[in-house]
């Protein structure tokens, strides 16, 4: 079953012609749940970080491929920023509209003041296809890079691209 939060997005990738497939699957909370589902996602999953630096003025939504760790010390070196940590469920919640879980680009249609710095890892530049969550954790949709890049020009949240 689509919800209205999941609806809202579809609705938006279309007005935006963005050609997308979903898959449905049973709620999954970590990039391990989802390598257990009994499903063939084609394309590069992706682990989606929402970050914030220790004065909790700045936040960050780093996308990056699966199998990598973010090395958050590193990271804020590379960005210049103060130290980094996890934002909280209800930051999550106030920026991105997302329940932990569901994290996902998508979540910046939300961001209705674009105060999200999207942080994209290099390795994911070109990539054929990219999936992520449809802000809910029931669901993956893949898209192309050149359409997810698209969907985040069109938010209009700034974007760096960092080598994680």
């Amino acid at each position: 079953m689509i919800t209205e939060i999941e609806q809202r997005l579809y609705n938006t990738l279309d007005l935006l012609e963005i050609e997308y497939i979903r898959y449905e699957h049973k709620a999954v909370y970590t990039i391990e749940e989802a390598n257990q589902l009994d499903i063939n996602i084609p394309g590069q999953q992706c682990k989606n970080l929402f970050l914030r630096n220790r004065k909790g003025d700045t936040h960050y939504l780093v996308i990056l491929h699966e199998e990598k760790q973010a090395d958050l010390k590193l990271l804020s070196h590379q960005i210049g920023s103060t130290s980094l940590s996890f934002a909280s469920e209800e930051r999550l919640f106030k920026y991105l509209g997302l329940k932990p879980g569901s994290v996902t680009p998508f979540g910046l249609i939300n961001d209705s003041n674009k105060e999200v710095i999207v942080l994209i890892d290099k390795e994911l530049v070109g990539a054929e296809k990219l999936n992520f969550h449809p802000n809910v954790n029931t669901a993956t949709i893949s898209v192309s890079y050149k359409d997810f890049e698209k969907f985040i020009e069109w938010n209009g949240n700034k974007i760096n691209y960092v080598n994680i």
